[in-house]
């Protein structure tokens, strides 16, 4: 049994170590077709359960080994918010972190619930999924467990944000022909607008799945990202599947790219040539563009 694992180099926000609440098996309320794990009849309630203190124990060890952790990175084999401890457990490492920050990863699915949300307030950052606006796509994609009603999830995301003052990233994992369509993205955005996180990563399958399920390119990721309003800061969180050739962009294309959607230097780099490259730090510069940090990630926008 690992309940510690890593550390892992993230680049968003440096060496993190991950705290495992689901360690002997998966435990979630969802079975979405696109996890990683082989497939799990859902639950409510975790029915193994590990105890606050060998968590901390573990933990201690594992720190005092690895001084120089930058984030504690709290996630389940399946849904950490069905630990039945969590406020008691986050209580116990805000006691031990020190300069550390703290990150829960959570599919959302409880977050309408006074008890999860008073924990994860506790929280320096927090990541919610959303892969679906619509109890049909949460139902066929997702896989929810029964009683799990989209709307009860957009609603307490709404609530926790009002009481939560850091980072809120939500996460949006797409597959080819069930999340991906103009009717779900515009469901998607339309409750994002309202939400206002602070940042909205958009990925696809990268992994192996546990069911049959086609993942988007990179490019088909970005026009999805297009048809969000531009307001929101969305972020494409994969570069593995980039097929077309960088391109040429004059001053005016790239302020009318840039205009549609923020781009990261990743994107910078995948859409244009080293030329058009170049006359993006002109116009950053010359202070019509800008560089803008959102929790990890330097976007490139319009210096309005």
């Amino acid at each position: 049994m690992s309940i510690i694992f890593g550390p892992i180099n993230s680049r968003r926000f440096g060496k993190s170590l991950g705290v495992d609440l689901s360690p002997t098996k998966k435990q979630c309320n969802f079975d979405c077709l696109y996890c990683e794990l082989e497939p799990a009849k859902t639950m409510e309630a975790y029915d193994d359960v590990v105890s606050v203190e060998e968590i901390m124990k573990a933990l201690n060890g594992v720190l005092e080994e690895h001084i120089d952790i930058d984030v504690l990175t709290v996630t389940a084999n399946g849904e950490p918010t069905l630990y039945p401890h969590l406020l008691e457990l986050i209580d116990e490492i805000n006691i031990i972190k020190g300069n550390r920050k703290t990150l829960i990863l959570s599919n959302s699915a409880n977050i309408h619930k006074e008890s999860v949300q008073k924990a994860l307030l506790k929280f320096d950052m927090v990541k919610l999924s959303l892969d679906c606006a619509t109890n049909r796509c949460l139902k066929k994609l997702d896989r929810s467990h029964k009683d799990i009603d989209v709307e009860s999830i957009k609603e307490g995301m709404l609530t926790f944000k009002k009481s939560f003052t850091n980072p809120l990233i939500i996460e949006i994992l797409m597959v080819k022909t069930l999340n991906d369509s103009a009717e779900e993205i515009e469901e998607l955005n339309r409750f994002l607008l309202k939400l206002n996180p602070t940042r909205i990563d958009i990925g696809t399958v990268d992994r192996p799945p546990a069911y049959k399920v086609r993942p988007l390119s990179y490019e088909e990721l970005r026009e999805a990202s297009l048809k969000f309003d531009s307001s929101l800061p969305i972020y494409i969180a994969t570069r593995k599947k980039v097929m077309a050739k960088p391109s040429t962009y004059s001053d005016e294309e790239i302020l009318d790219t840039i205009k549609k959607r923020p781009l990261t230097q990743e994107d910078i780099e995948a859409l244009f040539d080293v030329v058009s490259q170049k006359r993006v730090q002109r116009l950053i510069n010359k202070n019509k563009l800008k560089v803008v940090d959102s929790s990890g990630y330097e976007f490139i926008t319009l210096n309005r």
